[in-house]
């Protein structure tokens, strides 16, 4: 396949073009810098992309957004969230919708964020959304989609976990304080985490890419959800350090606002892979402590 991909500098982005390179498939990197050779050049705020770059695409693979943990979440701040997600999507989506011939599948990042705070509830792609802030984000990011799939495109939504990998992400900034012996369970340590290996996410849009069968949700998350207390233990365990106090909420609500704090640490979704299971995505790591001691190389 001829691939084009959003995003493809990002953690997910730089792997998913090792692997699509390393099955034989071509991919051209949709950038915000001048393009280079089999670069396609963007600016989804000014609104404009080289449709003509895009020309013989098969596939899609949308991956650009602003982050959303780095600081507190002002007002402003949340609208650049929403609007870098939206914007860019619609701009995607109503382009790849016009080429002739349109490309077969636009596989569209999305997150495990739609649910909201379901408490230890099963939620595979069909539950309903939440109505927080990161749910109603998630709304209106796959609903940008719309142009691509009533052009009659196949269009995935990628509904990411944690993605677990030592250097980038959430797991990234773990590790110090774990091999500190600072870890320790955050809050009441009930809520549910649903992780995801860095090769299982990558591997998971590559399937999504090849199989014709895959359309609307998919939830990019390992089958075993855990608890934050189980997250904890395992990564001591796997790190060899202690994990007996709990993680002070204070100073970060200090640095993040509460907000953030709450739907990124407290707030508990239990999701499954429902879409991959039963499209014959077979993971290549299911149970979470032989993930991490894949990721930290123990």
């Amino acid at each position: 396949m001829d691939v084009a991909i959003t995003g493809s500098t990002g953690l997910v982005g730089e792997a998913l073009v090792a692997s699509l390179t390393a099955r034989g498939h071509q991919v051209r990197r949709v950038v915000r810098r001048p393009a280079g050779s089999g670069e396609v050049r963007w600016d989804p705020q000014a609104g404009t992309i080289d449709a003509a770059a895009l020309a013989g695409i098969d596939g899609c693979v949308h991956l650009a957004g602003e982050g959303i943990a780095g600081r507190k979440w002002s007002e402003e701040h949340k609208q650049r969230i929403l609007e870098s997600r939206t914007t860019g999507t619609d701009l995607l989506a109503r382009t790849v919708a016009t080429l002739d011939p349109r490309p077969g599948v636009l596989v569209s990042a999305s997150a495990i964020g739609y649910y909201g705070d379901r408490g230890d509830e099963e939620l595979v792609e069909t539950s309903t959304p939440g109505d927080d802030f990161l749910a109603r984000v998630c709304l209106a990011w796959e609903g940008a989609t719309a142009p691509a799939a009533d052009a009659g495109i196949r269009v995935v939504l990628a509904r990411s976990g944690i993605v677990l990998d030592a250097h980038g992400g959430a797991l990234a900034r773990m590790l110090l304080p774990f091999k500190l012996g600072l870890g320790g369970r955050i809050g009441s340590g009930k809520q549910y985490m649903s992780w995801i290996s860095l090769d299982d996410e990558v591997g998971g849009i590559v399937h999504a890419l090849e199989h014709e069968d895959v359309v609307g949700a998919m939830n990019l998350t390992a089958p075993a959800p855990v608890t934050n207390a189980e997250f904890t233990a395992t990564l001591g365990r796997v790190l060899g350090r202690p994990t007996l106090l709990p993680t002070p909420l204070f100073p970060l609500r200090v640095r993040y606002g509460t907000e953030l704090i709450q739907a990124l640490l407290l707030d508990s979704a239990r999701v499954l892979p429902a879409t991959l299971e039963r499209s014959g995505y077979s993971f290549a790591y299911v149970d979470l402590e032989s993930a991490l001691r894949h990721v930290v190389g123990h």
